[in-house]
């Protein structure tokens, strides 16, 4: 088994500092010794067998059981060199017959009917309330977040997404706006109370509602922001805006006409539309197997070469595109060393091996973006060519406008006894 491990690794790694100890106690050192030495241990040739014969799953299965043990650095610096090695986009050759499997089935995998796409949903986003508190911001922005500057705070990165995104829209004093996929409904709540906008949320998650509709009362914006739990398949009426940020990754790639169809007959004719999600910048592809199993079954990340057509065959017009490379790199960086500070608490939620499967998670997405063609793209879509402005300076003119409405509506400082 050793050998087999040595032949299998030796082509695969060829940068990096790596040491793996076999369950035999042999070691094996793998790569040019760049970089940080990274040391692991596996603990049985049961272990080994797997990760030959699919990597893609088991890495992160015995990371979670506990048979591959991290004896020096992290997993996240595990992955950074597995994920970093300079492959030309191509899988190592033991690695590819499960890719053809995978990619031949992937539409059977992300056909995500209304009743699956509940329980795709709920499998992540109805967990314990308490999981999320502990890594995201004070808002609760599950999202890429948008770093003006390499030193922003991640608090305040995602209120700058949050800015962008209205900027984008352009959206103006009593306008219908539809958020797709709200989440816990920070950005419907900026949109209505920054922007004076009527925002109608939708989610398929009864603990994101829950909370969304608690923090509007709480902000007495219930007159202004609406919550459902809606399928966008099921919206009625018309909206001036659309918005939809990080929910496309769950639609499935053979359902991309269908949602884009939909969004042109709730979009009115002056009406801005602007779709936020994350995408492989090297063609169309596959949901690593760990991820859908564990993490967001149903998922899939698109290439832009399978969007856009969607997008002409709706009759839509892409009136801008705007590509994040590393931004959400640093978010997935920020939220992991948040979530690995409350380790005990989220052992005390769930156990261990949740605790694990979340680090291997926030893990290799970051190194996904860091190392690989990740990356997050913003479409504006419109009906009319004429809808937005014909140069991108008014993206600035109205971040401006409002950075001075967020400071007008927060309220003053007193003084203790004031």
């Amino acid at each position: 088994m050793d050998h087999l491990l040595q032949v299998a690794l030796t082509p695969f790694i060829r940068r990096g500092n790596l040491r793996i100890t076999t369950a035999r106690g042999n070691k094996l050192i793998l790569g040019d010794g760049s970089g940080p030495p990274v040391a692991v241990r596996l603990t049985s040739s049961a272990a080994e067998r797997k990760l030959l014969l699919n990597p893609e799953l088991k890495l992160g299965e015995a990371y979670m059981d506990g048979t591959l043990v991290v004896e020096e650095g992290t997993i996240a610096d595990l992955l950074a060199i597995l994920l970093g090695q300079d492959q030309s986009g191509k899988l190592p050759s033991f690695a590819r017959p499960q890719w053809m499997i995978r990619y031949l089935r992937r539409r059977a995998a992300q056909f995500n009917r209304r009743t699956r796409s509940r329980r795709n949903v709920a499998h992540h986003y109805d967990l314990d309330g308490r999981l999320y508190s502990l890594f995201l911001d004070a808002d609760q922005q599950y999202s890429c977040a948008y770093f003006e500057r390499p030193d922003q705070s991640l608090d305040d990165a995602q209120l700058a997404k949050k800015r962008h995104l209205a900027a984008k829209l352009l959206v103006a004093p009593e306008q219908k706006v539809l958020d797709i996929g709200c989440g816990w409904g920070g950005l419907a709540l900026y949109l209505s109370e920054i922007c004076g906008a009527h925002v109608t949320g939708i989610t398929l998650s009864q603990e994101q509602l829950k909370r969304a509709r608690e923090r509007a009362a709480e902000k007495q914006l219930e007159g202004r922001t609406e919550f459902r739990l809606q399928d966008y398949r099921d919206v009625p009426g018309r909206f001036d805006r659309i918005v939809s940020v990080g929910m496309f990754e769950h639609v499935g790639v053979g359902f991309y006409n269908q949602f884009f169809r939909k969004s042109a007959q709730l979009l009115a004719d002056d009406g801005v539309m602007l779709l936020h999600s994350i995408g492989r910048s090297e063609g169309p592809n596959v949901t690593n197997p760990w991820i859908e199993k564990y993490i967001f079954p149903g998922g899939y990340i698109p290439a832009l070469s399978e969007v856009l057509p969607a997008i002409e065959r709706s009759g839509l017009l892409v009136t801008d595109i705007e590509i994040l490379r590393l931004h959400y790199a640093d978010t997935l960086k920020a939220w992991r060393e948040r979530f690995l500070a409350h380790a005990a608490e989220v052992r005390r939620i769930y156990d261990n091996r949740f605790l694990r499967m979340w680090e291997f998670y926030l893990a290799s997405s970051e190194m996904a973006f860091r190392e690989q063609a990740l990356m997050v793209f913003q479409i504006q879509i419109t009906k009319r060519q004429d809808v937005v402005p014909m140069t991108r300076d008014y993206i600035a003119i109205a971040e401006k406008k409002l950075r001075a409405a967020e400071a007008a509506s927060r309220p003053p400082l007193r003084l203790a006894g004031e």
